[in-house]
């Protein structure tokens, strides 16, 4: 599992300094992911969203997608429901 944090400062941070805040993100990594298939996705769950990633892409910033927590719950429900 990754714990490495990806911070961003707030929407409503200006470029004249002062007061803001930064969030972070905790990417998470299957745990069918391991050193002989280390190709898979890379998960980081907020309140009103999720993200997600190519985990190859993860140390360099890569592109993310992102979807709502419902379309998340339909996609894995799916996933399941069809192995």
């Amino acid at each position: 599992m990754s714990t490495a944090l990806e911070w961003f400062k707030s929407s409503y941070s200006g470029d004249e300094g002062g007061q803001c805040l930064e969030v972070a993100y905790a990417w998470r990594k299957s745990s069918y992911s391991d050193n002989e298939n280390p190709a898979c996705l890379e998960v980081a769950v907020s309140p009103h969203a999720i993200h997600i990633r190519d985990s190859k892409n993860s140390p360099e910033g890569g592109p993310t997608f992102t979807v709502s927590p419902e379309a998340w719950a339909a996609f894995t429900a799916y996933a399941v429901a069809a192995r």
